[in-house]
């Protein structure tokens, strides 16, 4: 765990450094935990979109600890550069972000579901099971958006759609 004066050290490192301490200060504020989620992210906020990319490199390195304050600083902001570093760290985070992304795509969040619908495209294979999933959602908005995210997909989420429908097909037809 990193001290409070460290983090902001290496955050100046990160907005000012040259190459070689921009990277370094990505890896060690990734190793730094949950201490310098808040930090990073108000640097995203605030920074040009080259310190943006390494602040979102490093909460990638952080991981599931980053995921919840990335969402809630995404309703918060209107900046949409902000907002699509952010939806690149989600995404680089991967499976540990499905579910709390798939549950903007669930309540129609119009402000987050453009980048929720890119970061699961990006994520791949460990969206489509929660999307199939949502697929059986009651709403029928609900199920369309989770069947266009599926194909928006490409092959990971074509197949699988292509299955469910195809199977709820059959199940309408012997009814």
């Amino acid at each position: 765990m990193t001290d409070r004066t460290r983090i902001e050290e290496l955050i100046t490192d990160l907005r000012d450094g040259p190459l070689a301490a921009r990277r370094a200060a990505t890896a060690e504020l990734g190793e730094s935990g949950k201490a310098a989620v808040e930090p990073l992210i108000a640097t995203m906020q605030a920074g040009n979109n080259d310190v943006r990319w390494y602040a979102a490199r490093a909460l990638v390195r952080i991981g599931e600890p980053a995921i919840d304050p990335l969402l809630a600083a995404m309703r918060a902001a209107d900046d949409r550069d902000f907002r699509r570093y952010a939806t690149a760290a989600l995404a680089g985070i991967g499976a540990a972000a499905v579910e709390p992304l798939v549950a903007v795509v669930e309540n129609a969040d119009a402000d987050l579901q453009p980048f929720a619908a890119m970061a699961l495209c990006r994520i791949g294979d460990p969206a489509v099971e929660p999307l199939l999933r949502l697929m059986q959602n009651p709403d029928p908005k609900t199920q369309e958006r989770a069947a266009l995210l599926l194909w928006k997909m490409g092959e990971a989420g074509a197949g699988p759609l292509t299955e469910a429908l195809e199977t709820g097909s059959r199940s309408a037809n012997n009814k």
